[in-house]
């Protein structure tokens, strides 16, 4: 499956940026909401404007304003946002805009989801405490794949990424911590590895 979507998220430096790109990640993350990961906009342009035009950048919020998302959004140049909390349709409406990607983010449960149901681009399947690096069951015989275009996220890591792919068909997958020495702190070989083990 060497198409699989490989998103690093959580990133703050131009080396993480760097290692993302050359591993060969489809999209890299850089988080506005409060966590030990958050950036400013600035730095959030700076680390962007490293980024080659196929590999995709995405703001990942939670719980602001949609006037504070459409500012940083603005101000760093990112292509995508990727909502992490309980935003509702107006928010997808109002950042709607011509090249850039929506991305919605929820909680894995029992009941099934269907991408594009808020009119995402994409949806992410996560854990319920996001950013903990906690993983939740996808392995259960209840859990059922999303419809369309999703990403797996949650306690992700190179050593059970490829299990987790074969085990729910996502179509692509999503990591922060668990590319971490430690809390907040990116390591370049479990990028490269987490890359590599995802494509199996």
């Amino acid at each position: 499956m060497s198409d699989l979507f490989v998103k690093i998220c959580g990133l703050r430096t131009a080396r993480d940026v760097d290692v993302a790109v050359e591993a060969g990640a489809d999209a890299v993350g850089f988080v506005f909401a409060a966590s030990p990961r958050t950036v400013d906009a600035e730095t959030a342009r700076r680390l962007s404007g490293r980024v080659p035009d196929h590999v995709l950048t995405v703001g990942v919020f939670r719980g602001q304003s949609m006037e504070e998302v459409r500012r940083l959004t603005e101000e760093s140049g990112i292509r995508a946002v990727q909502f992490h909390g309980d935003e509702g349709p107006a928010y997808y409406e109002a950042l709607r805009a011509p090249g850039r990607t929506l991305i919605r983010a929820t909680a894995a449960g029992e009941l099934p989801v269907r991408c594009g149901e808020l009119d995402e681009d994409l949806l992410l399947l996560d854990a319920p405490d996001p950013g903990s690096g906690t993983p939740w069951n996808w392995a259960s015989p209840r859990f059922t794949a999303p419809e369309g275009r999703w990403l797996l996220a949650g306690g992700l890591h190179p050593d059970n990424v490829r299990q987790a792919v074969e085990a729910t068909g996502a179509w692509g997958v999503d990591v922060s911590s668990g590319v971490e020495s430690e809390r907040g702190v990116k390591s370049e070989q479990l990028i490269r590895a987490f890359v590599a083990a995802a494509r199996g």
